[in-house]
């Protein structure tokens, strides 16, 4: 369970307060932490009916940051790779459970892999470990590397399915290298790369026009847009986007690139308060809500999904994200109708986003 459903699981809520409340619960967060910037949000199945931004843009100057801002998702990017694959499944373009072999033609598979499917991948639960798939030299050399972002991914699905699972299938690990390959099986099927084909099949169709990848350049209007921050200690510094630092290889991009700002980041959540509002098919949306068979965190496709939560009326999907310069803290209440957003630009904005969340929760009345 993610710290936002730990910290809220105790919570019995039946509505929701005043937009007051809300900037009360964010001042209050942003004080008690004080991050660099805390913004937050509070969606309903009509859309966002509140946000607020506190803080710097970066340490050490007095530019506040604004709701115009883009935020980095880290690791909230998987949600959007299973949706996307999701979506070409309701196109009939795809299946939840095509082999790997017919998935990745001509590519040396091991034998031990007989059976996988990419749902077993997207749930954590196919034996992939990241010490293995990608390991410190993807890390050191990836950012360097002159192929296009297909190949580089692609090269990571050779490494992973050539050999056999160094984890246990059906054992819970986290490893950013499933969704990598979940993103490998998407240019595999669409013959565009993952970024192309976020970009026609979710960012346009649901709107999502501040919405792009790695570090946010600038914000929604063109001007200039918050920093990630990295933190040692009490001490932060500020990273410039345009240094290639500023986020993780972009090879990784299925698994956690993905930048927007908050007004369009609660669009995106709305769809699971609204059965998918049209954009994927509503039997859709509860297979990528439904967490994975077995021993572990109960992990859906791309969410955390505690059950029976009493503030929220039954289960949660919630999931942090952070590029270690960002981070990012959802959580959904489908039976609720309510969704809240926590977005911080500093790694260490665990603190702030989380308690943000149980400020937020508190404001709902019981």
């Amino acid at each position: 369970m993610s710290s936002v459903a730990a910290a809220t699981a105790g919570a019995t809520v039946a509505r929701a307060a005043s937009a007051d409340a809300y900037e009360a619960a964010l001042e209050a967060a942003f004080a008690q932490t004080q991050p660099v910037a805390l913004a937050g949000g509070m969606v309903t199945r009509e859309g966002l009916v509140w946000s607020g931004a506190r803080g710097v843009r970066r340490v050490g100057a007095s530019d506040p940051a604004t709701l115009d801002d883009r935020w980095h998702l880290g690791s909230n990017t998987k949600a959007m790779t299973a949706a996307l694959y999701g979506r070409l499944v309701d196109q009939g373009r795809a299946d939840w459970d095509t082999a790997m072999g017919d998935l990745f033609p001509g590519m040396k598979i091991d034998p031990a892999w007989e059976g996988a499917s990419l749902s077993d991948f997207m749930h954590h639960r196919a034996g992939v470990k990241d010490a293995d798939a990608l390991g410190m030299i993807f890390f050191m050399t990836a950012r360097g590397d002159p192929r296009p972002l297909p190949q580089q991914r692609r090269a990571v699905v050779e490494r992973i399915l050539g050999a056999a699972p160094t984890g246990a299938k059906g054992t819970f690990e986290y490893a950013n290298a499933n969704y990598m390959l979940v993103g490998a099986a998407i240019e595999a099927i669409t013959g565009q790369s993952w970024e192309e084909t976020m970009q026609a099949e979710l960012f346009a169709p649901l709107g999502l026009t501040s919405a792009g990848f790695g570090a946010p350049k600038t914000n929604t209007t063109g001007g200039a847009n918050v920093w990630g921050h990295q933190s040692k200690g009490a001490a932060r510094t500020a990273v410039d986007p345009a240094d290639p630092g500023a986020d993780n290889p972009a090879a990784l991009g299925p698994a956690g690139t993905v930048h927007m700002s908050l007004a369009d980041y609660g669009r995106w959540l709305r769809l699971f308060l609204t059965d998918g509002d049209g954009w994927l098919k509503p039997e859709t949306i509860r297979l990528l809500t439904v967490p994975g068979a077995g021993e572990g965190l109960p992990y859906a496709l791309g969410w955390i999904a505690p059950t029976q939560i009493p503030w929220a009326g039954g289960p949660v999907l919630t999931h942090d994200g952070s590029n270690t310069l960002w981070y990012a803290t959802a959580i959904v209440a489908p039976a609720r109708g309510l969704a809240f957003i926590g977005l911080s630009n500093e790694g260490a904005g665990q603190a702030a986003t989380s308690g943000l969340m149980r400020n937020l929760v508190a404001t709902l009345a019981g």
